[in-house]
């Protein structure tokens, strides 16, 4: 998949004046790429449009100008970005009440290695974890995961952990937006 160049990224002048534009923009995109699993699990499939948003809101947040950081921000976001044949995705685990996410995050350690994207044809691909979101205590409660389908067509996204043990089925909007991903150069 493309990923974020730096002649794509606007500085944060410009990016203010069509800022409102682009959110309503991206907003949509996400949209159709979140994907609620049970009570605490969003994953939010990540493309181009969404990361070069990421760099952006990045870049205006921290008012950055410097070269050398915006180019670290955009390394950095592109690896949410999946090469071909890969889903990128961030996880959210949302938990509101802070002590109750504190015990889960303990109990559920092993979570990722539990996520899975179910394909048309039945197959469950496990995610390729970054580790460095793992605690020896913990995890973290934001993951970023990749997703190897090769030319499977993905159906459903899931968790097989026995505290949340569900499956929730794409729409067909859901699908067609992933598969452009999977193409995508």
């Amino acid at each position: 998949m493309r990923k974020v160049s730096r002649s794509e990224i606007l500085s944060v002048s410009e990016y203010e004046k069509t800022r409102a534009d682009i959110r309503t923009r991206i907003l949509q995109v996400k949209d159709c790429r979140r994907i609620h699993v049970g009570e605490h699990l969003t994953f939010l499939f990540e493309n181009k449009e969404t990361v070069q948003y990421q760099i952006q809101e990045m870049m205006r947040a921290e008012s950055m100008s410097d070269e050398q950081q915006i180019a670290h921000e955009i390394e950095t976001y592109n690896e949410l970005i999946g090469e071909q044949g890969e889903l990128g995705c961030t996880l959210l685990i949302e938990i509101d009440d802070p002590q109750r996410r504190s015990e889960l995050l303990s109990r559920w350690l092993n979570l990722p290695e539990h996520l899975y994207v179910k394909t048309t044809d039945g197959t469950m691909v496990r995610p390729l974890i970054d580790n460095r979101q793992i605690g020896e205590s913990r995890i973290s409660s934001v993951h970023y995961l990749r997703f190897r389908l090769a030319d499977k067509v993905p159906a459903a996204v899931g968790c097989s952990h026995a505290d949340i043990n569900v499956e929730w089925p794409l729409t067909k909007l859901q699908m067609a937006e992933l598969c452009k991903d999977l193409m995508a150069r």
